[in-house]
Parts: C-alpha cells; sequence; structure tokens
C-alpha cells in the first residue's frame, strides 16, 4: 500500500490540475444530482417493528383519524390578557382555512370545541334536572294510583265484584304499565345522561383553553403518520395561521409542525473553522499552508454531503444525517490533509525536492492516513449490524464523508501540494541551508521515572472515571420542544402548555383498547365510560378521552393525558404499566396498548440500548485485532482498547452531566436539561472508536519504528511521544474545534453530538492518548512489544507507517533551489 500511495502522490503532484478538475467535476456532479433527484427531510425517527409503529399501523386501518401525525398551535393574546370574542372569531376563521389544507384531515378549534362542551354540559345537567323532576312527578302519580288501586280492591271486597269496578281495575293497570314504562324511559335517560357526565368528568384534564382565557391549543390533524408528513404541509399551516390571525394575537408551534430547515453552516460552525484556522497559521506559520487542509476539507463535505442528500428523494432521510457527515468530513478531512502536509513540509526544510517529498509523504502519512479512515469507516459501516435503519444511513454516510476525505487527502492534497512548491514553507525557512531533520533524533532523551509513570496513571484514570460517574444515571430519548433554543416558537409553545395545561399535554398518549365481543349501539359508550374509569384508576394519568371506536366497536381508542412530560421518567413508568395491564369489562378481559410521540421515543430508546452492547462488543473486538495486525503486539492493543473505553464513559458522563443534569447548562444553551440523545452512545462508540485508533495510531507507531530501529522501550515511548506529539496535539485542537462549533448549531438534536465529540476527543488526545498510554508503555518496558512467535509468522506485515518506503526512497538531502525564495 505505501508504495502504491507513492506512485499515486508523484503521478498526481505532475497531473495537479487534472487532478483538481476531477475533483470539481465530482463536486459539481454530486450537486447537480442533489438539486434534481434530492428530496424533503425527516424530523423523526422511527424503527420498524416496535410496539408504538406496530399499533399506528393497526390504526391506519382500523381508525385512520388517529392514525395521522398530530402538532399543536398555541394561541395567545400579545398583551397576556384574556382572548376577546372577536379574537376567538378571528381565530377561529384562521383555523378553518388550515382545514382545507391539503395534507390536512381536520383541525380542533379550541373554541368551538369549548362551547360545545359547555353546551354538552348544560344538557346533561339539565337532563339530570329534569329526570329529578320526572322522578318525582312518577313517585307522585304512583301513589295515587296505589292509593285508587286499594280503594279500588276494597271496594270489590266489600261489595263483590261487579263490572264497574272491574274495568276499573283494569283501567287501573293501564296506568300502571304506562307509568312503568315512563320510568323505564326515565331510567335509561339518566343512564345516558350520567354517561356523557362521566365522559365529561374524565375529559376535564384535556382542555384547549387557559383558566384564565389568554391562552389555547389548536390540534392540527394531519393525513399522514408524523414521519410521513413533509416540511411542505408543515410550513404551509404556520404560513396561513400567521397571515390569518387577528390584530393581537400571536401564534407558536410544537417541534411536530415547526420543523427549521437544514443549515449546512451557522455561526458556531464558522466559529469552529476559524479557531481550525488560527491552530493551523500558529503550527504552520503560512496563511497558504494553513488554507490548504480547510480547502480540503471542505471540498470533500461539499462532495459527500451533496451526494448523499440527493438520495433523501428515494430513501427516508433524518435531517440530522447530512449534518453529521459534514461534521465528521470537516474534522476528518482537515486532520488527514495535516497529516501529509506536515510531513511534506519536515521533508521541504530538509532541503528533499518537492515532487520527491510529496510522493515519500502519500507513501508514508498517506498510508497512516488510509487505515486510520478505513478504522473509522469500519466502525461506522458497522452500524448496519444494530437493525435500526435510520442509525444505519447516518453511519453509511459518516462512512461517505470518511472514505471521500481519504481519497481526497491522498489524490487532491498531493496535486495542492505540487502547485503550491516551497510556499508552504515561511521565507525565513526557504532561505535556510537545509539540515538533516533526524538530527534532533540523535538527540538523547530522557524517558519518565517510574514513579511518574504510576502518578500519571492515578492521576489519569481518577479523573476519567471521576468524569463518567453521571454516565450511570444517563436516560435516553428524543428532544422536545423544551430542548429548543429559548426564543424560538418550540420552546414558548412547549412552556405554554406546560404553565397554561400542564407537562402531560405536550405528549398525550394513544391507548387502544381492543374488546373480544365489540360493543356498538347503546353499548358503546358504557363500555367507554368504564375503560375510561379504570384507566384514571392507572397511577400517573391525569385525564382521559375516548377518541373513537372501528364499526365493529371492538376497537376503542382513548387520549390519556400523564401527569409528567414525554420525556419524563413517570410517564415512561406509565407506558409500560398501560402495556402490561389488562382491564376488566363485563366478562371480557380488554388488552392495551400504546401509540403516540412519547411512546415512539420510549420504544426508539430502549430498541437503541438494547443494541449497544452487541455494537460495543464488535467495536471492542475490532479495535483489538487491528491493533494487533498493526502493533504486532498483544499488550499495545489492550492498552489501546482499555484507553478507548475510558474515553467512551468519560464522554457520556460530560454530556449527561451537561444535558441531563444541566451543569453548565447556560453555557451550552441547555435551557432545560432533558434524556440523552438516545442514538447518540451508539454513534459515538462508532465515532469516538475510529478517532482514538487514529491517535493512537500516531504516537505509538513512533514508538514501534524507535523501537525496531535499536531503541530501548522506555526511551522508544519517549521519541515516540515526542516525535508526534505536535501534530497529534493541533489535529485534536482542530477536531474539537471543529466539533465544538457544532455545539451551539440551530438544530437541537446536533448539538449533543458536538459536545460528545468534542469532549471525546479532548480526554482521549491529552489525556489517555498523552498522558496515560505512555505511563503505561512505559512500565510494561519490552512486554509491550510481545508477540508469540507463532502469531507473528501469521500476521501480515501492514507497515502502516511506511519504515520500508522511507529507506528505499529516501534521497540525500539538499539546498532548496534559490528560484523557491522569492
Amino acid at each position: 500500500m505505501a508504495e502504491l500511495l507513492y506512485r499515486l502522490g508523484r503521478f498526481t503532484a505532475r497531473r495537479a490540475w487534472w487532478v483538481i478538475t476531477a475533483w470539481v467535476v465530482v463536486l459539481g456532479l454530486a450537486v447537480g444530482a442533489f438539486v434534481a433527484f434530492g428530496g424533503t427531510m425527516s424530523s423523526t425517527m422511527t424503527i420498524p417493528g416496535t410496539p408504538t409503529e406496530q399499533v399506528t399501523d393497526r390504526l391506519k386501518t382500523e381508525l385512520p383519524v388517529a392514525s395521522g401525525g398530530t402538532g399543536q398551535v398555541v394561541i395567545w393574546a400579545a398583551n397576556g390578557a384574556r382572548l376577546t370574542d372577536g379574537q376567538r372569531a378571528g381565530v377561529s376563521a384562521a383555523l378553518r382555512k388550515v382545514a382545507d389544507l391539503d395534507g390536512v384531515d381536520q383541525v380542533a378549534d379550541p373554541f368551538t370545541a369549548d362551547e360545545t362542551r359547555a353546551v354538552q354540559a348544560a344538557k346533561v345537567t339539565g337532563g339530570l334536572a329534569q329526570v329529578e323532576d320526572g322522578r318525582v312527578r312518577l313517585a307522585k302519580g304512583q301513589r295515587q294510583l296505589d292509593n285508587a288501586r286499594k280503594q279500588t280492591e276494597a271496594a270489590i271486597e266489600q261489595t263483590g265484584s261487579n263490572p264497574r269496578l272491574k274495568a276499573t281495575l283494569a283501567q287501573l293497570d293501564k296506568q300502571q304499565a304506562e307509568l312503568d314504562r315512563q320510568r323505564a324511559v326515565l331510567e335509561k335517560s339518566e343512564q345516558q345522561l350520567r354517561v356523557g357526565r362521566d365522559l365529561l368528568t374524565m375529559a376535564e384534564g384535556v382542555r384547549a383553553i387557559s383558566a384564565d382565557g389568554s391562552t389555547a391549543t389548536a390540534t392540527v390533524v394531519f393525513d399522514l403518520p408524523q414521519q410521513e408528513i413533509t416540511p411542505d404541509t408543515k410550513q404551509a399551516v404556520t404560513r396561513m395561521i400567521d397571515a390569518a390571525l387577528p390584530d393581537g394575537v400571536t401564534a407558536d408551534y410544537s417541534a411536530e409542525i415547526a420543523q427549521g430547515e437544514i443549515q449546512l453552516g451557522g455561526v458556531g460552525e464558522a466559529v469552529g473553522l476559524v479557531v481550525a484556522a488560527i491552530v493551523l497559521i500558529v503550527m504552520t506559520g503560512s496563511l497558504v499552508a494553513a488554507g490548504l487542509p480547510i480547502l480540503n476539507a471542505l471540498f470533500g463535505v461539499g462532495v459527500a454531503v451533496a451526494g448523499a442528500m440527493a438520495l433523501s428523494g428515494m430513501i427516508e432521510m433524518t435531517s440530522v444525517t447530512p449534518i453529521l457527515g459534514a461534521m465528521l468530513g470537516l474534522a476528518v478531512g482537515i486532520d488527514y490533509s495535516l497529516f501529509i502536509l506536515h510531513r511534506h513540509r519536515r521533508q521541504l526544510k530538509a532541503g528533499m525536492p518537492v515532487a520527491e517529498s510529496i510522493g515519500l509523504a502519500n507513501g508514508t502519512s498517506g498510508n497512516a492516513v488510509v487505515f486510520a479512515g478505513s478504522t473509522v469507516l469500519i466502525a461506522l459501516l458497522a452500524l448496519n449490524i444494530t437493525g435500526i435503519p435510520f442509525l444505519a444511513l447516518m453511519g453509511n454516510v459518516g462512512a461517505v464523508a470518511i472514505a471521500v476525505a481519504v481519497l481526497l487527502t491522498v489524490t487532491m492534497t498531493p496535486a495542492l501540494l505540487s502547485l503550491l512548491g516551497h510556499r508552504l514553507l515561511p521565507r525565513r525557512d526557504r532561505k535556510d541551508v537545509a539540515t538533516d531533520v533526524t538530527a534532533a533524533a540523535q538527540k538523547h532523551l530522557q524517558p519518565m521515572t517510574g514513579g511518574r509513570a504510576v502518578l500519571r496513571i492515578v492521576v489519569g484514570v481518577g479523573a476519567l472515571a471521576l468524569i463518567a460517574i453521571p454516565a450511570a444515571s444517563m436516560r435516553l430519548g428524543l428532544p422536545t420542544g423544551a430542548s429548543e433554543a429559548a426564543d424560538s416558537t418550540q420552546h414558548r409553545a412547549y412552556t405554554a402548555i406546560t404553565e397554561k395545561f400542564g407537562a402531560g399535554a405536550n405528549g398525550p398518549l394513544i391507548v387502544v383498547a381492543d374488546l373480544p365481543g365489540g360493543r356498538t349501539g347503546d353499548g358503546l359508550a358504557p363500555a367507554q365510560v368504564d375503560l375510561g374509569k379504570q384507566l384514571m384508576e392507572v397511577g400517573g394519568v391525569t385525564a382521559v378521552a375516548p377518541i373513537g371506536a372501528n364499526e365493529r366497536g371492538s376497537v376503542l381508542v382513548f387520549q390519556v393525558v400523564p401527569t409528567g412530560g414525554p420525556t419524563s421518567e413517570s410517564t415512561e413508568a406509565l407506558v409500560r404499566d398501560l402495556r402490561g395491564r389488562t382491564l376488566a369489562l363485563g366478562s371480557d378481559d380488554v388488552a392495551l396498548s400504546v401509540a403516540g410521540s412519547a411512546s415512539a421515543n420510549i420504544d426508539i430508546s430502549g430498541k437503541l440500548a438494547d443494541a449497544l452492547p452487541t455494537y460495543l462488543a464488535l467495536v471492542v473486538g475490532l479495535s483489538l485485532l487491528i491493533l494487533v495486525v498493526v502493533f504486532r503486539s498483544i499488550l499495545v492493543p489492550l492498552i489501546a482498547t482499555g484507553g478507548f473505553v475510558l474515553s467512551l464513559f468519560a464522554a457520556l458522563g460530560g454530556v449527561t452531566a451537561v444535558y441531563q443534569w444541566g451543569w453548565l447548562g447556560a453555557v451550552f444553551g441547555v435551557s432545560d436539561p432533558a434524556p440523552i440523545l438516545n442514538f447518540l452512545p451508539t454513534l459515538l462508540v462508532g465515532i469516538l472508536f475510529g478517532l482514538a485508533m487514529d491517535y493512537q495510531l500516531f504516537l505509538t507507531s513512533g514508538m514501534r519504528e524507535a523501537y525496531a530501529h535499536g531503541a530501548s522501550a522506555r526511551h522508544a515511548v519517549t521519541e515516540g511521544v515526542r516525535a508526534g506529539r505536535a501534530v497529534v496535539t493541533a489535529a485534536a485542537v482542530i477536531m474539537i474545534s471543529v466539533f465544538g462549533g457544532f455545539m451551539f448549531s440551530h438544530m437541537t438534536m446536533i448539538r449533543p453530538v458536538g459536545f460528545a465529540l468534542a469532549f471525546g476527543v479532548l480526554v482521549d488526545a491529552f489525556v489517555v492518548r498523552m498522558l496515560i498510554i505512555p505511563a503505561v508503555m512505559h512500565l510494561a518496558g519490552d512486554g509491550a512489544w510481545w508477540l508469540p512467535r507463532w502469531l507473528d509468522r501469521l500476521l501480515p506485515d501492514v507497515d502502516v507507517e511506511g519504515a520500508n518506503l522511507e529507506r528505499h526512497h529516501r534521497p540525500a538531502p539538499g539546498r532548496i533551489p534559490a528560484d523557491a525564495v522569492r
């Protein structure tokens, strides 16, 4: 591989413009494909086969109106006062227009619903009063009838039977029958009124107008399930309402409706690139040299992200997927290009000819880049084994971004290096006579002491263990409107609903009851009341409202409002409780199933949590196997993998402390602490593993090279760290700044991912790879490089550091050409 990359580097250096033109064409094709075939992105995530998905699929046929996605519109008076009658009428008119939009099934007008509820309540109250009056009249009539019957029967006893008295008794029997009929009608009417009253009582917690009359919520029901609603439909709803609202009234929208546009660049991301540029300028001392890795990375991001988004018209893609690809492409694109640039500049300073230096840098550092990129790529592709489609797609898009970054690094980077020539060096370096770059390596280096090594291990491991403690209490979920920026419409809507209607109103559950015998006609409403009352008795339930039933009356659907919010532990416990319950309806056992956005989030989080151990085991096993091949050692892979596990749990602990516990929330824009993004731990395992192996490779390969050239094991540790720490430090700072820029992204889901990756790289590069690993290697001594002979014979010689290539192609150093100084 090293020899192939050496030849590729020289080839691209000789045909620089052809290579650059080819990549420009590739970028143009990717962008053109996106414009021609790109579709819409989804803001929701689903996993086929989850309990919620199964219930939703059933409702599509049994009760379609209950299967459509929903979103809430919060209407409030701008001055905080009670909404006037005129404003209410204006809002109702606006909502009627929304109901006519394509993609909208219906809109629940809060004011119409409130009036209807008030009318129904009045009818029930009046009807029950009439029933009581009727009962009084019937009782009076019964007394009169009983007295008349006694008198008639007494007269028959005294005078004997005669036709007139018999006729009177027959008439009294008819009057009794009529009285009984009226009593039966009255009892049936009372039963129906009491059922209506019970239904209204159960649904009291499902309110659409606040107690002070200043805020109302309208529910928009869409034709399609939540994950299938297009952004165009959502935007049509918001535009229509905003345009039609009366003066003095403002609308805010829940996260199910207000979906922000995908933006691949923001203030945070720009700041991250600026920091990366500053690091490169400081390291290289040249604006030209500093710009090359950034240009390379931006080019790769354009190709990978545009290409991925071109597929969004054919496959369901979440809006966070291309952002993740951009994040990875930027970070590794800059770092990988930097590794080759750093090697090339060092060789130029030694007087090596430009073309030869490019080839050698591409064959040595480029070989390491290909290997490092392959580890990240393999770890990301391994996400396909989780069986979770949206996560697998994220891994595939991320892998494409890595692959493009590697290809650009070993092709376009040599081409750009060729065009820039000696301008990559500061003027002062161009004027100096070439010196042997190995002179510094010959300088005697003093290894650390055993006591210092032990201290570094204790401090490093102790600090990471302390940081990892919050991970033990980590809960998984998806972000809600509460996680959005405080000035966003989603956050305002979520907060208003919580304050005015209770936290549970932000995530009502859909509970489906399966009745073996079915209930239709007059038997349906009593069945709904009976089951509703039993649901009200379940802990954590605030209100229950029947939504409807199928034609056979065998599937009854209820809206259940929980006490806690959609991400609370009480709601999670309620979902599990309801799914494990069986209600009684007469002699029938009624099974329950649960759907809704809160239920879906719980199911997805559980599925991801179940897949994590398997994926982590695969990645750890992969780490051991790869590192045994690379370093031809048993202990080094164990040390490196152990370090990765430390970094992983420290990163999870940090993200839990900030985003779930709320520590430093003001700094990172966490307005409402919540469970951790459910796919973050799995994604973090794959990405952090690859990046950790990058730093392990660039540091430990220097140690192995020094050891192979005769240095003692402990001197080799010092030499390897001295040789690689500058470029690894710069690469880590760049990666931290790029990932850190995404911590302030406009997208809620990407912010914790950016933090976790930035923090993970921070602890892995500076604590694990540069503090703990060298200390452990020092204490291990020669044992660090032990490998059984039989295994040594079986393993291939990958020569990642390109030492063999360097021996064959290193020319004698010379003086920099005079024309390169200008």
